[in-house]
């Protein structure tokens, strides 16, 4: 199997997720017992924690989304000479999906969980191909590890609701007569087997520092920013009733709503010392250093830069240091990713309808324009995937002469 890497291990959440105290993830669950499928996390639900986790932490999510759009690129091109494998580029399934869709898919969902399935789909004479994503949380690597097991509800797993489809390259005869596969991709983790683990994953702790924060503030404004406190009243009650009477018409005077209000009722007094104590917290810079050193390490966990999450735009929109950190991205993340990804469909596609993929390739833009002016016209359209003809006359023309820029020297 050409794409899965091999360690050593099992995985388990408490090792890899931070617990309930510490994360914003699902409430324990009793594992669930079966001798058909290796658990994923002590559990059996370490995707549903990881994908909530995401749901939750801003920036968190933010890299998500920026990691599988850059790996995605901006779609596929191929030689011209091969029009079976530009018609299979723009339609790999029956829902009309490209593979630049398919493939942003499965590159969101290696970001999130170091895991992704594709399920390959033929036929007896292997004339034709369709690709489709499946969502990693359904899917569960079988005990004979040559099998993925895919059901809707790990929570409730029945053997009898489970489809089985073979690891790639074999392929099994289904029900509706096709021959079907599952290519699954993981990220390599030393001591961890059956499943691979996230990049991120020694920033799970910092991910939900940040979504606490940022919980934090929202209940400063669902209180309207009132100081909470101590509200002392002299009183004398003579039954729970009243008590209850008395809390609510204090609350309704003093504390507004929602204040944060402790209610103290003590026997009353010939005078009425009744007062509100205010708690005033004065560890707000605090709260914000923690936040902002938490969104820092997120980014270091995920090996990404911060130019290219948004973090930096409030100081001004700098495009040199983008295209610089983009550049770092296309060679060190962006690039690799993208092989790991299409080297399995090439292969698929290749063996299954014996087309010719060297000349596929993922069109790779920057977030900015920024070419060199002394580029030709054919060559930056070449760049950015677009059609080109370098015997165009028009095409041979230097950027600098289409634009108000002057020509600079090379050397400065």
């Amino acid at each position: 199997m050409p794409t899965a890497n091999k360690g050593r291990g099992r995985l388990r959440s408490r090792t890899a997720v931070p617990s309930n105290r510490t994360a914003p993830c699902l409430a324990a669950a009793a594992p669930v017992t079966s001798d058909r499928f290796w658990r994923w996390g002590e559990d059996n639900l370490l995707p549903e924690a990881l994908a909530l986790l995401a749901r939750r932490s801003t920036t968190h999510r933010r890299i998500l989304n920026d990691k599988a759009d850059y790996i995605a690129g901006k779609g596929f091109v191929c030689d011209e000479r091969e029009p079976r494998l530009a018609a299979l580029l723009g339609r790999v399934n029956g829902a009309g999906e490209s593979l630049r869709q398919v493939l942003h898919k499965l590159a969101f969902d290696k970001a999130l969980f170091g895991n992704a399935f594709l399920e390959v789909v033929t036929d007896p004479a292997r004339s034709v191909l369709a690709l489709w994503h499946q969502d990693a949380s359904r899917c569960r690597l079988a005990r004979d590890e040559r099998h993925v097991l895919l059901h809707h509800d790990w929570r409730r797993f029945r053997p009898a609701e489970a489809q089985t489809l073979p690891l790639y390259p074999r392929f099994e005869r289904q029900a509706d007569g096709t021959l079907r596969s599952m290519i699954h991709y993981k990220a390599y983790e030393p001591a961890f087997r059956h499943y691979g683990l996230p990049s991120y994953v020694a920033g799970l702790d910092v991910s939900a520092i940040a979504y606490k924060t940022d919980r934090w503030n929202i209940a400063r404004l669902d209180n309207s920013f009132q100081l909470s406190g101590v509200l002392m009243l002299d009183s004398t009650v003579d039954n729970d009733a009243d008590a209850e009477r008395i809390v609510r018409l204090a609350e309704e005077k003093f504390a507004g709503n929602p204040g944060q209000v402790m209610f103290v009722i003590r026997d009353g007094a010939e005078q009425d010392h009744s007062r509100f104590i205010p708690i005033e917290a004065r560890n707000e810079g605090d709260w914000r250093s923690l936040h902002d050193q938490a969104v820092s390490d997120i980014v270091v966990a995920h090996s990404w830069f911060r130019t290219l999450s948004g973090l930096d735009y409030a100081a001004g929109f700098d495009s040199e240091r983008i295209l610089q950190e983009y550049e770092v991205a296309l060679n060190t993340v962006i690039l690799a990713e993208q092989a790991e990804l299409t080297e399995p469909i090439r292969a698929a596609i290749e063996s299954v309808l014996g087309i010719d993929c060297s000349s596929m390739a993922v069109v790779n833009r920057p977030p900015t324009r920024s070419k060199p002016i002394y580029m030709k016209v054919w060559e930056a359209r070449k760049a950015d995937g677009l059609d080109y003809d370098p015997e165009d006359p028009r095409q041979q023309q230097f950027l600098s002469e289409i634009t108000k820029y002057n020509i600079r020297s090379i050397d400065g």
